[in-house]
């Protein structure tokens, strides 16, 4: 993709769902991991120890600068499923400004899923917050690196999928510049 004209540019990708099957103990793991504490609760409430079918799609955003970087430059929803978006533009954030977000499941606000925040740079420290009612979160994101923000919604699958779950994965990326990588 070449991007000539100057400005905040959103790009967006939602994949046709694909299918995969987990033993127990490895989809329980995933649960915790993913902050899917209601599933998690179900699948407590009804214990198995039988693989679980799981649909998923992917809904991913990239934010990208051109230019200078400017606070008016805004991200926009896309209408994905499950949707994160960048409430100010990252690339013109100072080091001490948190950076807000809000997730929407079909174009409403998402309350209590878990958003985390990682850096290509030491992707080892993540950053996390609950969604609030308005399925707001922010971070404050220190310069340099890629980031991404993720989120995973799950929901017991339709009848007609051949899966107990279908979950929609979120993300949003973009580059949190270093002084010296904006000259």
């Amino acid at each position: 993709m070449h991007l000539a004209a100057p400005g905040l540019h959103v790009v967006g990708y939602w994949s046709d769902p694909s299918g995969v099957e987990l033993p127990a103990d490895k989809f329980d793991t995933y649960l915790r991991d993913e902050g899917l504490d209601a599933i998690a609760a179900q699948r407590v409430e009804r214990p198995s120890t039988a693989p679980v079918r799981e649909r998923f799609a992917r809904c991913a955003k990239s934010l990208l600068q051109v230019g200078p970087a400017t606070a008016s430059a805004a991200d926009r929803r896309l209408g994905l499923p499950l949707e994160l978006i960048a409430e100010r533009n990252p690339y013109a954030i100072g080091p001490d400004q948190m950076l807000p977000l809000r997730l929407t499941y079909q174009d409403r606000p998402l309350a209590g899923a878990l958003v985390a925040a990682i850096n290509s740079l030491d992707p080892a420290v993540r950053r996390s917050a609950r969604s609030d009612a308005d399925g707001r979160v922010q971070f404050a994101l220190h310069p340099g690196g890629l980031w991404l923000v993720k989120a995973v919604h799950m929901v017991e699958a339709a009848a007609d999928t051949g899966a107990q779950w279908s979950s929609l994965w979120a993300s949003l990326t973009f580059e949190v510049r270093t002084a010296a990588s904006d000259e």
